[in-house]
């Protein structure tokens, strides 16, 4: 049933991955055929493809790689200036132009007759950018569906009163001891572990005062030193009292900024308190949201992700550590698709309950919160304004207008159309870079993946 409830999720996602995929895709389809533009392709994923239909002028298919998608307009770049866009060549000497050259052919050797206003370069500078972003769009407006659902129907996570034991240590040793034999042979159990209190237990009062923040349960323990002490917690929806008689305990003193307490022989002063040993967590449960709260929901996560994004960069070599070195993986490690269907398996199989929730409803909104979350990630990244993401199209198209705006308001001819092709080398260049990192962070997944519930 684990192995089942995995791969359900893995399943899941996936759906979720390619729908969206295909949705962003349509965000530019529908445009661009509303505008007259001649679409020959609407494909999902890259590679040979798996299965495809024509309807009209436009084939409908699917490839076997699902990691992308791609509408193909024709006319994408334009001929250079003077040259008939029906006998496009490639005649520069130059590496550079010669890639330029060849997506110039490659863009406009469907043209067929009739088609002259039916290509992409020629369309107002405002038509250009509704199309380009219509697929950015699509995803911020799957993101925004699927969180204001979740937030208003489910909730969000949020700090209770109380507090949870997120762990229960076996038995009293010095850490000394311990890294010369970890286990647990010849020492004292402790505490907690001799009461019954487990991972998991809700604590609810201890020696009769309640428990509203995991605060509350080192503050109530120190001074019961050698004390007999009922602990009441909740287990399974009952109520229990354990009854537990701290030990005494000698720890390093730190102050309330968390900065250790010298002597005055310059040593950090230590002191004396009951111990249980037992860690404990805030209690976190599902709170919903009125509507008026999303706005404000999807901005602080559109930020984030933002600032994820630009942070890439300088979390690789921390992934590249973790892939090649054995280093323990950050938490806040961008994750590869690979990654991320790991976490939906792992949430379906039951390994993240601690985390998530137990029940299959907890479960199900996280993936929907998963799925949104990919979504707002693919509308901000999309937005860099490199080309081949739509954001360098974009950016192109802005470029246009402004030269010629200017050229209008200078009283100067028309400067044409900004030859998009000409940024190609850039575009190579990314993508070879996303290539690699891609490969970097699938392989970081596979070999030392992020570890939620650790």
């Amino acid at each position: 049933m684990t192995v089942l409830a995995y791969i359900v999720g893995v399943l899941v996602l996936a759906v979720g991955v390619a729908a969206s995929i295909a949705l962003h895709e349509v965000g530019h389809l529908v445009p661009a055929k509303r505008f007259g533009v001649r679409v020959t392709q609407y494909m999902v994923g890259f590679g040979p493809t798996i299965w495809s239909r024509r309807r009209g002028e436009t084939e409908y298919g699917v490839k076997a790689i699902p990691l992308g998608g791609y509408i193909r307009m024709i006319g994408m770049f334009p001929p250079r200036p003077g040259e008939d866009p029906t006998k496009v060549r490639v005649s520069s000497t130059g590496r550079f132009s010669q890639l330029a050259d060849e997506a110039r052919k490659a863009s406009l050797e469907e043209l067929r007759p009739g088609d002259e206003d039916r290509v992409f370069y020629r369309l107002p500078v405002h038509r250009k950018v509704i199309i380009m972003l219509g697929g950015p769009l699509m995803n911020f407006v799957i993101g925004t569906v699927l969180l204001t659902v979740l937030v208003t129907a489910h909730g969000m996570l949020a700090v209770q009163e109380g507090a949870r034991v997120a762990a229960v240590a076996e038995c009293v040793k010095t850490f000394e001891a311990a890294q010369t034999d970890p286990s647990c042979a010849g020492a004292p159990e402790t505490p907690a572990n001799a009461a019954g209190i487990l991972p998991g237990d809700e604590i609810r009062t201890i020696n009769g005062e309640p428990v509203l923040s995991s605060a509350d349960v080192g503050r109530l323990v120190r001074p019961r030193v050698d004390q007999p002490t009922d602990v009441v917690v909740l287990r399974a929806g009952t109520e229990r009292t354990l009854s537990v008689t701290p030990i005494l305990n000698t720890l390093p003193a730190y102050d309330d900024q968390g900065q250790p307490i010298l002597g005055a022989d310059g040593k950090q002063k230590v002191v004396e308190t009951g111990y249980l040993g037992v860690s404990s967590a805030a209690l976190l449960d599902y709170e919903t949201q009125p509507i008026t709260a999303v706005p404000g929901i999807i901005g602080e996560n559109l930020w984030r992700t933002a600032t994820a994004i630009v942070r890439i960069p300088q979390k690789m070599v921390g992934v590249w550590n973790a892939a090649f070195s054995g280093q323990e993986r950050d938490l806040e490690s961008p994750i590869s698709v690979v990654g991320v269907g790991r976490v939906a398996g792992d949430v379906s199989a039951g390994k993240l309950d601690d985390v998530v929730g137990e029940s299959w409803g907890d479960k199900a909104w996280f993936l929907v919160m998963l799925i949104a979350s990919l979504n707002f990630m693919l509308f901000v990244f999309n937005l860099i304004p490199l080309l081949p993401l739509d954001g360098g199209h974009v950016a192109g198209a802005l470029w246009e207008g402004t030269k010629k705006g200017w050229a209008r308001m200078r009283g100067n001819p028309d400067p044409g159309h900004v030859d998009v092709a000409k940024a190609l080398p850039v575009a190579y260049a990314v993508s070879l870079g996303l290539l690699v990192m891609s490969a970097l962070l699938i392989y970081a997944d596979i070999v030392n993946p992020i570890d939620l519930g650790g």
